[in-house]
């Protein structure tokens, strides 16, 4: 008897977003370098963190008519926006308007709702040529949307690259949506390369977005995670300037909770121009539900009350730095001399240049199965396959004793690949 595969069901026993894949960062039998999340110790800390903040709320709520059960504000509560707002603008040294900020559940999330309420369905999506592979994938769902990579260099994107395809891909929209298209980027401690975009690139990028009419969508994930910026880099949402006469708005910065505090919280921002602000209030992707993470954001706004967020930044500060200080010692030390990568500043990753003819998919296999530690080829960031002679490797989970026993071996990884395939006249 035929079976019939609609009827099919098949259950998973998952505990989190990694278990029963390659991903595993909790698996003992190798060590996985891959993941962009925090680890075990600083999520640990949370339990005490979010006991003591929903204590917090809850008492207040209890005297105040419990609205924080209530379907919210579309834009995230009044005081969940101020509060924020002096967060953030501690913490980027800038000042941050509550009205121009949006409660989303993280910058996923975020990226979805701009993409849905404020761009033309047959329109345009710059991004660079290594970009955040599930952003790209993402962006991909929206399968009438035509995705257009550029070059990118070492100080931000390819400006000129940028521009020529603007102009070749622009079009005159007639739709009910305000952009015809946009640049995704990530300007500050860049996934996977870890860049930061150089000052003139953030200005010509305004000025060409001005002159096309294009919407920016900066990930702005990592800014706060800075090591040796004494605060973190001025971002691009800053170079688009309300004191300038042609102002109009074209920039988001779309940030999240999920790097600083915890991913499972599912509470992020997007910090927006008037008029785009505006369009998110009047959207009824973000109405229907009554507000998105009503209740995480009480959460959340308890512990910026309290001073324990800030505390907790701290922490992480301080861990990530050893983190990547051992990671990057042991790269410094023991990576073969034709092979590079760039100390990141911030952020989480670290990006390895090899040899242009080296297979960076098949040197990762070997590299697992002989060596016993798990990295991510180049090319799962590009969209046209390419960068196929670079890795991307994660300092965020393991700790540094950890990561400097993965670093040696890795290097000694790479060094055998090379030496088995590379020709030697």
């Amino acid at each position: 008897m035929e079976v019939n595969k609609f009827k099919e069901r098949k259950e998973y026993p998952l505990k989190h977003l990694f278990d029963g894949s390659d991903l595993n960062v909790y698996e003992s039998n190798y060590i996985n370098l891959s993941a962009g999340t925090p680890n075990e110790i600083l999520l640990g800390k949370c339990n005490q963190l979010f006991e003591a903040a929903t204590k917090h709320l809850l008492k207040y709520e209890a005297a105040n008519h419990s609205y924080i059960f209530q379907y919210g504000p579309t834009c995230g509560t009044y005081s969940f926006r101020t509060k924020l707002a002096e967060f953030l603008s501690k913490q980027y040294q800038w000042n941050v308007d509550a009205a121009d900020l949006v409660l989303t559940a993280g910058a996923s999330y975020g990226l979805l709702v701009i993409l849905s309420t404020l761009m033309d369905l047959n329109g345009v999506v710059f991004l660079d040529e290594a970009t955040y592979m599930i952003a790209l994938e993402s962006i991909s769902d929206f399968n009438t949307l035509k995705i257009v990579p550029v070059k990118l260099n070492d100080d931000g994107v390819d400006l000129i690259d940028l521009e020529e395809k603007i102009v070749k891909h622009k079009f005159k929209h007639g739709g009910s949506k305000m952009f015809w298209g946009c640049y995704y980027t990530m300007p500050t401690y860049h996934n996977p390369t870890s860049i930061v975009f150089s000052e003139g690139t953030c200005q010509t990028i305004i000025r060409i977005a001005r002159k096309h009419d294009l919407l920016i969508v900066c990930d702005d994930v990592y800014n706060i995670l800075h090591y040796d910026d004494d605060i973190s880099p001025k971002r691009l949402f800053a170079y688009d300037s309300m004191d300038d006469n042609d102002y109009k708005g074209h920039v988001i910065s779309n940030g999240t909770f999920s790097k600083i505090l915890a991913p499972g919280v599912r509470v992020g921002w997007m910090e927006c121009p008037p008029r785009i602000t505006k369009a998110f209030q009047n959207s009824g992707f973000l109405k229907s539900g009554g507000g998105i993470s009503n209740y995480a954001s009480g959460v959340i706004t308890s512990m910026i009350e309290t001073g324990k967020l800030e505390e907790h930044v701290q922490e992480c500060w301080h861990s990530y730095k050893s983190q990547r200080d051992a990671l990057v010692h042991a790269l410094t030390e023991y990576l073969p001399q034709n092979c590079s990568f760039l100390k990141p500043r911030g952020g989480y990753f670290i990006w390895i240049k090899l040899p242009d003819h080296i297979d960076g998919e098949k040197m990762c296999e070997f590299i697992l199965k002989n060596y016993k530690v798990f990295i991510i080829r180049g090319s799962r960031f590009s969209i046209e396959n390419k960068l196929r002679n670079y890795v991307r490797i994660s300092f965020a989970f393991h700790v540094p004793e950890i990561l400097s026993k993965a670093g040696k071996l890795l290097c000694s990884g790479i060094e055998d690949y090379l030496a088995a395939h590379t020709t030697h006249e």
